[in-house]
């Protein structure tokens, strides 16, 4: 890739132009993958992109990464933020601190009037992540792996492979910063990513196509349910009820926590969690996920449910 290509790319995934009255930011993370997106984007855009690093605290020589990429963006003559989470990252690292990262980038964005934020993912760690999720018994939403446009996040290079961002990096004499973390087999990202290490070379522009297709299937799921939802989902304020549960699975999934999300916003319930629920709602039985409670409004479960916030549970 070169930097006409890098803006045909963007332009193409924004639907307008990248100028200097609509700025492009950039994750700039100091690793290969990110300073190739910088130089691509500083020859695309000149005097149109800001640049930020987030520093999750988790590393010792993070803030020192973060003062290179600073310093190579004053090269460039690039506009530098580095962003650290007013709170240290606890519990599941790499879950908690990618959502911590994409907080402080959209504050980052709107803050400094950006339109967008770009970010270095590419074609392998597309790969990467269908091969994890297929692993974790992930459905169509899932699958569809990493997206293109998301919000105001635009990932431009899920068409190119990490060699040649690395190899275009090494030709302009720039230096990446290396995370020892990459390789920590703890994790499984890194297990997937060096089984394929010896993977003979692929078309990334077939993992795109899959992961489109599975993406379109996954928006027309959302449209179908969208469109069923008007007509059996009745919504009374205190309670929510399904009128209708005549659907294949998947589709009596999505209707279930759509009518759970009314109930408890931000509940999220999938797999076998989910499945459970549903066939004890089946079964003419009560059943209960995490604040809600499902009741069937007849004798077997066959014809409707209604779901409603459960008392609390007895203690004592």
């Amino acid at each position: 890739m070169q930097s006409e290509d890098f803006r045909n790319e963007c332009n193409r995934l924004t639907g307008a132009p990248i100028t200097a009255g609509k700025q492009l930011g950039l994750a700039v993370s100091g690793g290969p993958d990110s300073l190739a997106m910088l130089l691509l984007a500083h020859g695309a855009f000149p005097g149109a992109i800001a640049a930020a690093t987030v520093d999750h605290g988790l590393r010792p020589e993070a803030a020192g990464e973060a003062e290179y990429v600073a310093s190579l963006c004053a090269d460039l003559d690039v506009p530098h933020a580095i962003l650290t989470p007013a709170a240290p990252i606890e519990g599941n690292l790499q879950s908690e601190a990618r959502k911590a990262r994409y907080a402080l980038l959209e504050n980052w964005r709107a803050g400094n009037d950006l339109a967008w934020v770009a970010t270095a993912h590419h074609a392998d760690d597309q790969l990467e992540t269908q091969l994890m999720r297929l692993m974790r018994g992930s459905g169509i939403d899932g699958l569809s792996a990493i997206r293109p446009v998301n919000d105001h996040v635009i990932r431009p290079l899920l068409n190119v492979r990490k060699a040649e961002l690395e190899t275009y990096l090494a030709k302009r004499g720039i230096e990446a910063a290396h995370d020892a973390g990459n390789e920590d087999t703890q994790f499984d990202r890194v297990r997937i990513r060096q089984m394929l290490a010896d993977l003979p070379g692929y078309d990334p522009s077939r993992i795109a196509q899959s992961a489109a297709a599975l993406r379109e299937a996954s928006e027309a799921l959302k449209w179908v349910v969208r469109r069923e939802a008007g007509k059996v989902v009745e919504d009374r304020g205190d309670a929510v009820s399904l009128l209708e549960i005549a659907y294949p699975p998947e589709l009596l999934r999505r209707l279930v926590q759509l009518c759970l999300e009314e109930i408890e916003p931000g509940i999220a319930p999938r797999g076998e969690a989910l499945d459970r629920f549903i066939d004890t709602l089946r079964s003419g039985r009560k059943a209960r996920i995490g604040a809600i409670l499902g009741e069937t409004q007849d004798e077997d479960g066959s014809s409707s449910w209604r779901f409603t916030l459960a008392p609390p549970r007895k203690t004592g």
